[in-house]
């Protein structure tokens, strides 16, 4: 695990193998931003002028490397850039720190000499820099694969607290990509559960793990819907953490399907192929219940990870099959490749009897969030404007895109059942991830503020890395979830 410190040393004398410093976008060229002041100086004035020659202008993504042939104590220097020179805010100093340090893989020590002149500033290179020097190599036997970066220095006079809580969230982070990127032969429902029950207990977490003859018994029939067609039985994981000094209440809810082929209505393969994140959610909580605990926030939270494996066989349910939801209403199962939302809706009435002042539900559940928003923006859907706006708000402000999606009323016909209460899909394909959201909202109790946060594009990277995201899993959301936690405790 990679570590992070402060340190208020002149970056021109700072002791370490690389560093990174940024350059805003000028007219003329690359202009040192806050923090890199002294080392123009030590480089004769003409810092700028080298980095013009390997056509590197500031604008913000951009990186550049020389050597320093001994004009500073590093032997190597990292431009990044920060783009405009009206300032640079937090995300843009993330991106910057983390798309520098994963550059320096191989490397052990690197030293960040971004603008860092406040707590939030601070906080957010060394976050930036952890995130971006995550490696998943579990399974690399052959070829050669560069270590991360070991020990980051960010230059810095402000508190070690801004350090502190970035490691906090870096490692709640890391334990959800890991998780993401674990091939499902390797996480199963219950395997899922020993983990959580493990990391629980080593934060101080309560933890309950129902089996499947428990979830059948409890009457819990979405979770067994979906799982009845694996080798690999489902299970349910409540995480609670409280505090002595708490007025609020959080309820965390994460669809954990550990794979998901489509059950009976098989995906095409070219779809398949990356279902082993189609647990990410289940991940964000416990990710962001590890995070909460480990920060003491003054607040108390439940989470719950839906945990299924959806898969075709003779025990599989079928497209016509009617399940009885632990609320009490039934479903029309017309699509088993719907089967995020009849797990949730299971996980949504069991956290309601947690009484809590806000549900929040986290999934990848639509291809339709992807058609509507993209890769990499989550969308928010809500039973109240303003929970919608918290959400969306808390998630901009971790730096984790959202956008605000309406829930409208003219789409709940289309869910209607000739047989049960309620379908799970809607006969229309456009409106897909609000007609889900609608189904969901039909499970949360009168007078519960509830919000659903669908980022079936953000929890996984197809692509290639950007700033301090790597390809595969992301820990989409788990940032979102502790921010919203802090909020709670500040009320």
């Amino acid at each position: 695990m990679t570590t992070v410190r402060l340190n208020s040393a002149d970056p021109v004398s700072l002791d370490t193998d690389a560093l990174i410093v940024g350059f805003t976008h000028g007219q003329d060229g690359p202009v040192p931003a806050a923090g890199a002041e002294s080392l123009d100086a030590a480089f004769g004035g003409k810092l700028a002028a080298s980095l013009r020659a390997v056509a590197f202008t500031g604008k913000s993504g951009e990186l550049a490397k020389l050597p320093t042939f001994g004009a500073i104590a590093a032997p190597l220097l990292v431009a990044v850039g920060l783009g405009a020179p009206a300032g640079a805010g937090a995300e843009t100093l993330r991106r910057a720190a983390g798309a520098a340090v994963r550059s320096l893989a191989g490397t052990a020590r690197a030293a960040l000499a971004l603008p860092a002149g406040t707590p939030e500033e601070a906080e957010a290179v060394a976050l930036g820099g952890l995130l971006g020097a995550y490696s998943f190599g579990r399974y690399r036997t052959t070829g050669e694969q560069q270590a991360p970066v070991a020990e980051l220095t960010v230059v810095s006079g402000q508190p070690d607290s801004a350090a502190e809580r970035a490691g906090v969230l870096a490692e709640s982070v890391a334990l959800v990509r890991d998780l993401v990127n674990t091939p499902p032969s390797d996480l199963w429902p219950a395997r899922f559960a020993e983990i959580a029950e493990q990391k629980g207990a080593e934060a101080g977490l309560s933890v309950e793990v129902l089996d499947d003859k428990q979830l059948r018994d409890g009457g819990y029939g979405g979770l067994i819907g979906v799982g009845q067609g694996s080798a690999n039985p489902p299970r349910l994981v409540r995480l609670a953490y409280s505090h002595p000094e708490a007025t609020k209440t959080l309820a965390y809810v994460g669809k954990g399907i550990t794979f998901d082929s489509g059950g009976l209505s098989l995906k095409p393969s070219a779809s398949m192929d990356w279902m082993k994140s189609d647990m990410g959610g289940a991940g964000a909580v416990l990710g962001a219940l590890l995070g909460i605990a480990r920060l003491g926030l003054p607040v108390n939270a439940v989470g719950y990870l839906c945990l299924a494996e959806n898969l075709p066989s003779g025990t599989a349910q079928r497209p016509s099959d009617v399940i009885h939801s632990y609320s009490g209403k039934t479903v029309e199962v017309l699509d088993t490749d719907a089967e995020g939302r009849l797990v949730l809706m299971d996980g949504i009435a069991r956290a309601a009897e947690d009484h809590p002042d806000l549900i929040v539900d986290v999934a990848t559940l639509t291809g339709a969030q992807i058609v509507a928003l993209g890769w990499r923006t989550a969308g928010v859907m809500a039973n109240d404007d303003a929970v919608r706006e918290l959400v969306v708000e808390a998630a901009n402000a971790a730096g984790e895109n959202a956008w605000g999606m309406p829930l409208p009323e003219e789409l709940r016909k289309g869910l209607d059942s000739p047989i049960a209460d309620i379908a799970n899909l809607h006969p229309e394909r456009f409106g897909g991830m609000l007609a889900a959201g609608i189904f969901l909202k039909e499970f949360v109790p009168d007078g519960v503020r509830w919000a659903h946060i669908d980022m079936a594009g953000p929890a996984f990277n197809k692509g290639e890395p950007y700033g301090y995201v790597p390809k595969g899993g992301t820990g989409a959301v788990t940032r979102t979830l502790i921010g919203l936690a802090e909020r709670h405790a500040s009320i």
